[in-house]
Parts: C-alpha cells; sequence; structure tokens
C-alpha cells in the first residue's frame, strides 16, 4: 500500500507540472492600478519563515509564498459513482457552465510551451495533452479516473472605474470569505466585515480583503469594527492596509443597512474576479463533490475493498470518508470519529446527502480510539447509536465474513421491529433501552428520507473507544498546520509544532513528501 501511495504522489506531482498557471502579463500600471489590484505578501510566523528560507533559500521560499496567495489553476471534483459516471457528470457541468457564459471565461494553456520545458516528463505531458481540448476534463491519473478538473483562469486585471477625487463604492471582506471568494464563491453576509456610505442594491462595487495585522500585544488581529464605513479616501485609517488586496468585482444584492442586519443571504454577487473559477454551489449535489486531489489520493491509495471495516479517525468534514465509502461501493462499514459534536452532524449529514448507509459515526478523541483490555480475551464492548438505533458488537476475536459480510453486526433495516426487540431483550442481551419518543422519531426520519437540509437532531453517539485488531484498515488525516493550502491570504499564526528532523527530510526529498509539502510546490 505504501507503494501504491508513493506511485500517485509522484504521477500526481508529474500531472500538475503541466497545469501551471499562465504567466501573468506585464501590464504598465498607474497609482490607481497599484492600489486597484490583487498582489498580496503572505505574512509569516517568523520561527516558521525562517526555518523555510533555510531549507528552501530566500527565492524559492518566496515563490513559494507568492504561489501560495494564488488559487490553483482548476478545480477538483469526485464523482459519486454510485449515482453517476464521470462522463455523465462532465456532460451535465459543460451544459451548465454553457448556460451561465462561465466557459467563455476560460483559458487555454499553451501545450507547446508546456513541452518546451524539458524538466517535464513529455510521456505525461503528451498524456494531459487532452486536458487542453475544454475545460472540464477527466483525470488521466490511472484508477483516478473517477476524478474530473474543472479549468479556471487568472489573474486577470480588473478596471474598477477609478476617478480622481471619486473612488468606487466598496465592501470589504474577511480574510477566510475571501479565500472562498477566490476559488468561485459569492460573498455571503456574514463575511462582509465593512462598507461604504450610501451602498444600494444593485451597485457596482469593488472588493477588497481585511488581513490581520500586528497588534500593539505583539499578536496579530483585524483592528475593525463589523459596519465600519469606507472611504476610499487616504483620510481613511484602514486606506493603506487595503492597498493591493482587491479580488474583484460585484454587485451588491442587498443594501448596506440590510447587509449589517441580515444573518445569511447573498451580499455581492461577483461577477468580475480576478481569478475566474466556476461555483459549485449546490451544482449536481449528492452527485459531486469539490475535494483538493492530495485528499482524493489519500483515500484511493487507503485502497479499501467491499466488505470490510474501516476506521477514519479525524473524520470531519467527511471528505475522505465518503470517498472511502464510494470505493468500497457502500458495501461494509466505515466507522467515522471526531472529538467535536457539530463536525460528527456536518458528517451525517454529508453521508446521507451523498446516499451512503454504511458509515457510522461517533463522537471520539482520536488519542482514546483503542479500548484498554480489562484482561479477558474475549472483551466485548457494546456501543448504542440513539439516531440510528444501530447496536455494534465489537471484539477482537471477530474478523470480516468470508461472504463479504462485516465483523460488524448492525441491526437497523426496520427502525419499529428493531426498536421494540431492543426494549424487549434489554435484560437478555444488555443492549441499550431506546424509549418510544426515539422509535417516533426514527420513524418519522425515514419516512421523509435523508437530505441536506434535514435536520437530525438529537446528539451524536459517544464511543469509548475500540478494540485492538477490529478494523481491517485504519486512515488518520491529523490536525496539521494546513500550510499547503491555496488560497492563503495569511500565515502570522502558524505555529512550529512538527518534529524538524521529519520535515527537513519531507523538504528535500520531495518525491517522498506528504501530501501537504506536494501542495507547497509553485505549480
Amino acid at each position: 500500500m505504501k507503494k501504491k501511495g508513493r506511485d500517485l504522489l509522484e504521477a500526481f506531482r508529474k500531472t500538475f507540472l503541466t497545469l501551471q498557471n499562465p504567466t501573468p502579463r506585464q501590464i504598465k500600471m498607474d497609482a490607481s492600478s497599484e492600489r486597484y489590484c490583487y498582489n498580496p505578501i503572505l505574512r509569516w510566523n517568523p520561527q516558521v519563515e525562517d526555518y523555510f528560507i533555510k531549507a528552501y533559500g530566500s527565492l524559492h521560499f518566496a515563490q513559494i509564498s507568492k504561489a501560495l496567495t494564488r488559487p490553483s489553476c482548476y478545480s477538483c471534483i469526485r464523482v459519486n459513482t454510485l449515482k453517476t459516471t464521470s462522463d455523465a457528470v462532465i456532460e451535465k457541468l459543460q451544459e451548465i457552465m454553457r448556460k451561465s457564459g462561465s466557459d467563455n471565461d476560460v483559458e487555454d494553456i499553451n501545450f507547446e510551451e508546456i513541452k518546451a520545458n524539458k524538466s517535464i516528463d513529455l510521456d505525461m505531458a503528451e498524456k494531459q495533452s487532452c486536458l487542453q481540448n475544454g475545460s472540464v476534463s477527466k483525470c488521466q491519473i490511472p484508477g483516478l479516473e473517477y476524478v474530473v478538473f474543472v479549468k479556471g483562469s487568472g489573474p486577470h486585471t480588473i478596471d474598477y472605474g477609478y476617478a480622481p477625487d471619486k473612488p468606487p463604492k466598496e465592501v470589504l471582506v474577511s480574510r477566510k470569505c475571501a479565500e472562498a471568494v477566490l476559488r468561485g464563491a459569492q460573498v455571503y453576509v456574514p463575511g462582509v466585515m465593512a462598507c461604504s456610505a450610501h451602498v444600494e442594491e444593485g451597485d457596482a462595487v469593488a472588493v477588497s480583503v481585511a488581513v490581520e495585522q500586528p497588534a500593539p500585544d505583539g499578536g496579530w488581529g483585524l483592528g475593525i469594527t463589523r459596519g465600519t464605513v469606507l472611504q476610499g479616501l487616504q483620510t481613511d485609517p484602514y486606506y493603506f492596509e487595503r492597498n493591493g488586496l482587491y479580488i474583484g468585482q460585484g454587485t451588491t444584492m442587498l443594501s448596506r443597512a440590510r447587509i449589517f442586519r441580515a444573518s445569511q443571504g447573498i451580499a455581492v454577487d461577483m461577477n468580475n474576479q480576478v481569478f475566474k473559477l466556476p461555483s459549485f454551489h449546490d451544482v449536481l449535489e449528492g452527485e459531486i463533490f469539490l475535494q483538493n486531489l492530495p485528499s482524493i489520493v489519500a483515500a484511493h491509495a487507503l485502497d479499501p475493498r467491499k466488505g470490510e471495516r474501516i476506521l477514519d479517525m479525524c473524520a470531519a468534514p467527511g471528505g475522505k470518508t465518503t470517498a472511502i465509502a464510494i470505493l468500497m461501493k457502500d458495501e461494509g462499514e466505515v466507522i467515522a470519529a471526531d472529538r467535536s459534536h457539530n463536525k460528527v452532524m456536518d458528517i451525517q449529514k454529508l453521508a446521507a446527502e451523498m446516499g451512503l448507509t454504511c458509515i457510522t459515526t461517533y463522537k471520539l478523541d482520536a488519542l482514546k480510539a483503542v479500548c484498554k483490555r480489562n484482561g479477558s480475551s474475549d472483551m466485548t464492548t457494546l456501543c448504542g447509536n440513539k439516531d440510528n438505533n444501530d447496536v455494534v458488537i465489537q471484539s477482537s476475536d471477530l474478523r470480516p465474513l468470508e461472504n463479504g459480510g462485516s465483523s460488524t453486526t448492525t441491526v437497523g433495516l426496520n427502525a419499529d421491529t428493531k426498536c421494540k426487540e431492543n426494549v424487549s431483550n434489554e435484560k437478555a442481551n444488555e443492549r441499550t433501552y431506546i424509549s418510544k419518543a426515539d422509535i417516533r422519531k426514527n420513524m418519522r426520519r425515514m419516512r421523509n428520507g435523508p437530505g441536506r437540509n434535514q435536520s437530525l437532531g438529537g446528539r451524536v453517539e459517544n464511543s469509548k473507544g475500540f478494540l485492538p485488531n477490529s478494523f481491517d484498515r485504519v486512515l488518520l488525516d491529523a490536525p496539521c498546520s494546513a500550510l499547503g493550502l491555496r488560497p492563503r491570504l495569511f500565515a502570522g499564526e502558524v505555529a512550529w509544532t512538527i518534529d524538524k528532523t521529519a520535515v527537513a527530510k519531507h523538504t528535500h526529498n520531495m518525491k517522498r513528501t506528504s501530501y501537504i509539502w506536494i501542495q507547497l510546490f509553485p505549480f
């Protein structure tokens, strides 16, 4: 499995050297253009920056730092092969893009320039030539045909309509909101930090970003109160902080007063962005899932099989969990654990949206995932899932059945019958008592059917851990610094907590690096 993972990462590295963003055209800019442009400077934790400069060299690290502030030139989509196919999804997406007109915004990659780069494997470049034929295409890495790429473009120069002493109306958004907008999202109400005076519904506004600044106490902070009025002139206290941080132009969907009174909804419809990537909000819901390719590769390298019992530790928000379940054809059992109640609920909602039934969720700290034995070799732990009315029997002696069944016994096909049996046999089988209210709640849920907007309600089930040797495979995507996520507009609060010896090994041997470091490579 290790060899398969390394082979996939190597193919991944070679493939996406062919998908570099086109070199931006050098445009002579006047004073206003220098201000109203997108040219952020990524701020780092000094210790992290010092270490990376020593590892990569100042010039290479500067290239990495700049690349991280830009979104990838493509969006990666994982297809739910239990519901549809990659070809069908490509056809639907192309039709959607034709109707929206976004297909005309995509710039072609110059394949001749790619071949001219002698450092790129020409055979791999030839295999990727099909990516030049359209904005939506299928992944050509063997085994990953269920992945679809949607090509974007940028950076683009935008005319914000600046005139001397008459700056454009502005909307200032939070950094996280801006990072989402750079990937194709709209500006939603919670992401708006400040706005020009007299902004009405339907106004054209320049959208800029509020990035953390050094605070007097030595930390970092925005220093701006939500609802602040932006002046757009040099008398504005936040005027210089917005230089080079304009991500596009849009049309307001609400007036200034309503933006700061509403709790949800779209505040600005982004119709002219620096980086143009299509939005996938509410598009082919349940059939596709927007996910970074390294995350898909991680689930694929696990090589899950039908009928196996697999543990996904630190599973939220559920991208890899659902990827594993789909690779298993929804046959077997995937135990998804996370220590956050809300995050576990998100996993349940995503699984319901994608129509997956083999996923069982638990609230559990991954550090306590293994039960301690009490000295008995045949110790059995019973865990009842109140929300799904499942009773899971875990034992170190149970293994996957030869007929493809799971080592876990799950009773849950008929909610009414099962719940009555649980109540009547409570003492005999030592199962968790389930009230009549829980029975009625579950029956209503089954009648309504699963869905993204269905409120699951209640509390997620806790787990005290699992017995050793009770899973066929385990995936641990541990919380990390997330340095490789793109785009990234601020890294000042990233702490250096990784073993430096291991990091140095990964840094100087890119072929065997983890996928996080692969993303740091500026392609």
